[in-house]
């Protein structure tokens, strides 16, 4: 079963729904190196100031397969959402960046009125 983006948030909670069980903490995390077109054109781009989009896009795709690999995690153990999600980042060696996407899988259930 997916989990819907939408019910992926760093908040600890969806209003309209309540937690009816928590799956435990789940994580995604990818290992990414630069490659040496991307430093010689991100060194130009450094010349000129400003953002440097080859590392934004680098950290973005970095961002995306922790999150996606974070959500799968979720579905794996009968989640269908997401709370107190968090990115962290740490170089592991010269020019390479673990990037780990973590929270908290629960099942929700909209709220009785």
């Amino acid at each position: 079963m997916a989990i819907d983006p939408r019910f992926v948030t760093t908040a600890l909670g969806f209003d309209g729904y309540r937690i009816s069980s928590h799956r435990g903490v789940v994580r995604g995390i990818t290992v990414r190196s630069r490659n040496i077109i991307a430093n010689i054109g991100a060194s130009i781009q450094t010349l000129f100031g400003g953002n440097i989009t080859l590392y934004t896009e680098l950290c973005e795709k970095a961002r995306e397969e922790a999150f996606a690999l974070m959500v799968q995690h979720a579905a794996a153990v009968g989640a269908n959402a997401v709370i107190g999600m968090r990115y962290d980042a740490n170089e592991i060696a010269a020019g390479v960046t673990e990037v780990l996407a973590y929270g908290t899988a629960v099942v929700i259930e909209p709220e009785r009125r």
